[in-house]
């Protein structure tokens, strides 16, 4: 949908970005408190450190932290620059959306999803946890919004019309989109598992966790089947491209240390070095939710694209 008169379009996108920066603000209280099991809602922000409340002039998204200098007015304490750097792409997100969108329910709907999932990838990588606080509020709002923002069709292409013959075409597309949006739901989080259990019983170590598992469902019920299905191969993809440079990394600080305490030539050094590092490797934990999270907003710009870019290299 367009903005009729495009000389607003600048002022709603400034006034979308001001709302961003303040869900933003939101947000980095929901990534502190919510692994922490906190209320969100009260009390007020304090400073970890002294536990000072934070004054209302000096929570104003980033512009009190650029004033302050990232750091508490009172203690003087480091405020990480994580704080900085939510407000702003939660705001980014939000432009984007209502960018790629326009006034519509559909800007709504993304918003919330970006939200979220922007929540749950900072979550992931500081605690390596997906919160059931967040995973199944967002599975739960995407089931609500199939009813009011379509969902792309792929598996319910497949329903014979007639079964919904003898109801309003406008009640029928909604069931359809709830269904497509359901079914979504459960064949993520089901191959999300199974890929899972394989890993366990191939390699003997827990390789995914129920939090990845209730992500994908959350993730299926927004975007419908095909997204969420590129969602699962992209983030995958991703994952393994960082368990890769992981594995190098390990691999060579590991040989520089046996050159450095064993006093060993290079070429054995790295032999040795090689057969430690799956030991040292099944201690580090994948924050996967990262990745797909990652892929699912970009899903939501790109994903169209990309597939029928792939997809025309084979027609």
């Amino acid at each position: 949908m367009h903005i009729q008169d495009p000389e607003l379009a600048p002022f709603l996108a400034f006034a979308i970005f001001l709302f961003g920066l303040a869900f933003g603000s939101f947000l980095n209280v929901v990534i502190y408190r919510v692994p922490r099991r906190k209320s969100v809602v009260a009390p007020a922000s304090a400073c970890p450190g002294c536990g000072s409340a934070i004054a209302p002039y000096d929570n104003i998204p980033v512009l009190s932290w650029l004033f302050l200098r990232g750091r508490c007015r009172k203690c003087k304490m480091r405020i990480s620059a994580r704080y900085l750097f939510v407000e702003l792409l939660n705001a980014l997100l939000f432009v984007a959306v209502f960018l790629r969108f326009g006034p519509t329910l559909a800007t709504v709907k993304f918003c919330i999803f970006s939200f979220l999932v922007l929540g749950l990838i900072f979550i992931d990588a500081e605690h390596k946890l997906l919160p059931d606080r967040l995973t199944l509020l967002g599975f739960a709002i995407g089931l609500i919004f199939s009813f009011f923002v379509p969902v792309p069709p792929f598996v319910t292409l497949f329903i014979p019309v007639g079964w919904f013959s003898a109801l309003p075409p406008h009640t029928a597309g909604r069931l359809l989109s709830f269904g497509e949006s359901l079914f979504a739901a459960g064949i993520s989080a089901f191959l999300l598992f199974v890929v899972g259990e394989l890993y366990y019983r191939i390699r003997k170590i827990e390789g995914l966790g129920f939090g990845d598992v209730k992500l994908m469902a959350m993730v299926g019920a927004f975007l419908g089947t095909k997204l969420s299905l590129f969602v699962i191969f992209a983030g995958s993809f991703l994952g393994s491209l960082f368990g890769f440079a992981m594995i190098l990394l390990i691999w060579r600080k590991r040989a520089e240390r046996w050159r450095e305490l064993r006093k060993l030539a290079p070429p054995q050094a790295r032999r040795r070095a090689w057969r430690s590092v799956p030991i040292a490797y099944q201690r580090f934990q994948i924050p996967f939710g990262v990745f797909l999270g990652s892929m699912a907003i970009a899903s939501v710009f790109v994903a169209d694209h990309l597939i029928r870019w792939y997809w025309g290299l084979f027609l």
